[in-house]
């Protein structure tokens, strides 16, 4: 989101007063959210998409069409927004995992994560998306790809996590 000189140049306003005051509205009016630290975030703008029914992925079944809810693919993908963000995926080494090169991955960073998540870490310097995983002997934390052509990762001089994924987007 822009900030507040970006937004004086935008709507011609010649003070930082005037900005506040027009975010504050639309605060009020629910068009933005703005979190602890004062940054703004839009909010939903638009009622979401008919959930229609199930399709039967096995056999093929009779279809009956009947609005169940309406889904906002926002709030079902992106439930905690202040520690989220999308990557776009580079590589083919988690494709066993159903994540293919030129996915979007959405992740969240979190206060702890667990073996066998797929995580984002950075690796000596270095960020990758692996499973993590813990040996049962040392008890140190390395990373799994999702595809036998690669190694296993283990870290040699530093080692963090920084967000699990949580979704992936894919667009046929």
């Amino acid at each position: 989101m822009p900030g507040y000189v970006e937004i004086m140049e935008l709507t011609g306003f010649r003070s930082k007063n005037a900005v506040f005051k027009l975010l504050e509205r639309m605060v009020d009016d629910g068009l933005i959210a703005k979190d602890s630290r004062g940054r703004i975030s839009p909010k939903q703008l638009h009622t979401g998409v008919p959930l229609l029914g199930l399709v039967e992925a096995g056999f093929p079944s009779a279809a009956e069409e009947e609005l169940l809810d309406v889904m906002d693919f926002d709030e079902y993908l992106v439930p905690n927004k202040e520690s989220t963000y999308i990557l776009k995926v580079k590589g083919d080494s988690m494709i066993d995992a159903g994540i293919h090169p030129g996915d979007m991955v959405v992740v969240e960073r979190r206060a702890q994560y667990k073996p066998g998540q797929i995580v984002v870490a950075m690796v000596d310097g270095e960020y990758t998306m692996k499973y993590l995983r813990r040996d049962r002997k040392t008890g140190q934390h390395y990373l799994e790809p999702g595809n036998p052509k690669y190694k296993p990762i283990y870290p040699r001089e530093s080692f963090r996590v920084e967000a699990l994924v949580t979704a992936v987007v894919r667009k046929y």
